[in-house]
């Protein structure tokens, strides 16, 4: 009862060397070739426990390797529904570009979208004259809601790209399932040392392989929440108040127009200036007419026909 036990703990440090060496060896093609050799050695140093535990550590460390190899070895195994990437630009132009930035909301809303990004710029009065905004939609309804982006106002441009994915996000499947069960192994291999060196060795290790499968995890998030939700950046400009000359702005047709133009500013001005004239006027009246009907009556009375 108690020789399996000694037998696990003879087995560690030589389980912890090939360890070591393996993760010395990560990135070279013929480390699996020295760890199938150390494999024997162990199993003849320290028994059929020695074996099976060195057979583990042996196995958690290349499934990681083979990962990538088992995805392109096996194209048959591709799943019906090819995971891809959808990104669009619509640049828009508008004569009102809050309508038609409002317009751009139903559109998303209508198929279960989000605004992640939105930059809007007035111009002195107030009024928008641009707006960007980075909207995200299903990526089952890329095609539709793309198309429908772009009939919200005059369509300046427009340009989509499609990236297909599916083998990385299968080969970090593999990758991470491969790392979770060389975890487990690892994890054994810490239950069964004994020193306190092993255990450090062992705990480092893991922490090692904990941080990989982190970061694989990452990326298979990231790859899911692209796949799943399309990006589309909707860039909406004003149209331009000021119109370009052209030819059949000459002629008698534009001089008349023109003429009109500038009796009718006459006009205004004229009565702009009577209106300004009109208070003074009336001020002047009250003043001047007492006055010169005073100086007129004293005239008749100073006057020779007057006094006879």
């Amino acid at each position: 009862m108690t020789t399996t036990p000694r037998r696990y703990r003879a087995a560690v440090p030589a389980a912890l060397a090939i360890l070591l060496l393996t993760a010395a060896c990560g990135g070279s093609g013929d480390s699996s070739d020295a760890d199938g050799g150390a494999v024997p050695e162990l199993a003849q140093a320290d028994g059929a426990e020695g074996a099976d535990l060195a057979q583990d550590l042996q196995e958690g460390t290349t499934s990681l390797r083979s990962g990538a190899a088992a995805t392109d070895a096996a194209p048959d195994d591709l799943p019906d529904e090819r995971a891809i990437i959808h990104t669009g630009n619509v640049a828009l132009i508008s004569d009102d570009v809050a309508q038609s930035a409002f317009d751009v909301q139903k559109v998303v809303d209508a198929h279960g979208g989000e605004t992640s990004e939105e930059e809007t710029a007035t111009d002195e009065d107030g009024e928008v004259e641009r707006a960007r905004m980075v909207v995200r939609v299903p990526a089952a309804d890329f095609d539709e809601a793309f198309a429908e982006l772009e009939k919200t106002a005059e369509l300046d441009s427009s340009s989509a790209t499609s990236e297909d994915v599916t083998a990385q996000v299968i080969d970090t499947d593999v990758r991470i399932r491969a790392q979770r069960r060389s975890l487990q192994r690892v994890e054994v291999l810490l239950d069964r040392a004994s020193s306190i060196r092993d255990i450090m060795r062992i705990e480092a290790e893991l922490t090692r392989r904990q941080s990989t499968l982190d970061s694989l995890e990452q990326r298979q998030a990231h790859l899911a929440a692209q796949t799943s939700m399309s990006t589309i950046t909707v860039s909406i400009q004003r149209t331009s108040q000021s119109a370009p000359a052209t030819d059949d702005d000459a002629g008698f047709v534009s001089g008349l127009s023109a003429g009109w133009t500038a009796l009718g500013t006459f006009v205004t001005g004229l009565a702009t200036v009577a209106g300004w004239l009109l208070p003074f006027s009336a001020l002047l009246a009250l003043v001047l007419v007492p006055t010169w009907l005073l100086v007129r009556a004293r005239r008749r009375r100073t006057s020779p026909g007057a006094a006879g």
